[in-house]
């Protein structure tokens, strides 16, 4: 079992900067792979970028050079750094970790991208 716990969402202006934090527990946080999903009102969830145990990443295209998701194993937390945020990112942001059939989600924080 892994418990994940988003945090660092918030208010911001177009243009400006957000991270967010998943700290996870429970279980061997190293071996998942972890992925950063976004929601808006109305429309389907969405993957924005995943890290790998090996460190690998992978971004949607609409976050792509704006974006970085990093892990640090041994504070059990995987980071997603937003840069020139803007209203179309407005979503409830959700942590995921997936290692075989195990599939794992936090509760979502809520970033909201408006002046």
């Amino acid at each position: 079992q892994v418990q994940l716990v988003e945090s660092g969402g918030g208010l911001v202006q177009p243009g400006g900067s957000l991270r967010l934090s998943c700290a996870a527990s429970g279980s061997i946080f190293s071996i998942y792979t972890m992925h950063w999903y976004r929601q808006a009102p109305g429309k389907q969830r969405d993957l924005v970028a995943t890290i790998t145990s090996g460190a690998s990443t992978n971004y949607a295209d609409s976050v792509k050079d704006r974006f970085t998701i990093s892990r640090d194993n041994a504070k059990n937390t995987v980071y997603l750094e937003m840069n020139s945020l803007k209203p179309e990112d407005t979503a409830v942001y959700y942590c995921n970790a997936r290692w075989k059939f195990y599939d794992y989600w936090g509760q979502g924080t809520q970033v909201t991208v408006s002046s």
